[in-house]
């Protein structure tokens, strides 16, 4: 038992050194460390919050708002260009530059995202 009291009395003073208790103004560093990462991330966080929703949201409603009158444009243009044209979308220039293939697609002479109310329809072409 004796050894056992020996060892306790060479050890006590070793583990208060990991103790959180320190005279250092009532803290250790790394409590205050903690403490100084705690306080900044709510610092950062209600900073970040504000950017999100002050900046974020509005510019969102802006571009928005922005986008759609565009499409509202040219969706009037187009049905304009189509009334002119008797309810026919009006295809552009036959130049040979445009739908150059080099080999044929495995579906077909049309691409994969071929719109027929838009886009010239290369089969009818190819069997005239």
């Amino acid at each position: 038992m004796s050894s056992f009291r020996l060892l306790a009395r060479r050890t006590a003073p070793a583990l208060r050194r990991f103790s959180t208790e320190t005279p250092v103004a009532g803290k250790n560093a790394y409590l205050a460390n903690l403490e100084a990462v705690g306080h900044h991330a709510a610092e950062t966080t209600e900073l970040w919050r504000k950017i999100a929703n002050y900046v974020c949201l509005p510019a969102i409603a802006v571009c928005g708002a922005w986008v759609y009158n565009l499409e509202m444009e040219h969706k009037a243009h187009i049905e304009h260009e189509m009334a002119e044209n008797d309810g026919q979308y009006p295809f552009p220039p036959a130049y040979e530059y445009l739908s150059m293939r080099r080999k044929p697609f495995p579906w077909g002479p049309n691409s994969l995202f071929f719109n027929a109310e838009v886009q010239k329809n290369l089969a009818e072409e190819s069997e005239e």
